[in-house]
């Protein structure tokens, strides 16, 4: 849970209240989003129900075009778990710009290697709008 999120609990709890909810939170977040991967139940995306920024980024990916940002195309490790569980280097990131943004903005697109071992032709993308709290599989 971001921080945020963390506001959003009861200010009357002592500390000690306020992290073991947090706590449980982020666990049953994380149980939950482990059990919908395993079921085949995670939520999609089209690429025509993408934003146009994301289109553009996924057919950048897809083209292997270069990008700009010194961060895209770097190792995602999906540390919040919530793509499947894949050797570390597996994921790659790439910045979906966010119109008015003055910075990177929350959107990512996360790419795998999949069979090809290759993100341009993997198949294996995910969109995030919330700088991954949550993901959904694009499908093409």
């Amino acid at each position: 849970m971001s921080s945020r999120n963390s506001s959003r609990l009861p200010r009357f709890l002592p500390v000690g209240g306020r992290l073991a909810a947090w706590l449980a939170a982020g666990l049953l977040a994380l149980a939950l989003g482990a059990a919908a991967w395993a079921r085949g139940e995670a939520g999609t995306v089209s690429v025509r129900d993408l934003p146009p920024e994301a289109q553009r980024v996924l057919a950048q990916i897809q083209s292997g075009h270069r990008f700009s940002h010194p961060r895209d195309g770097v190792t995602f490790y999906n540390r919040e778990r919530l793509l499947p569980l894949r050797p570390r280097g597996y994921y790659t990131e790439y910045t979906v710009p966010t119109p008015g943004a003055r910075n990177r903005g929350a959107r990512r697109i996360v790419a795998g290697k999949g069979d090809t071992g290759d993100p341009a032709t993997s198949g294996e993308y995910w969109y995030t709008s919330d700088h991954y709290a949550s993901f959904r599989r694009i499908r093409e």
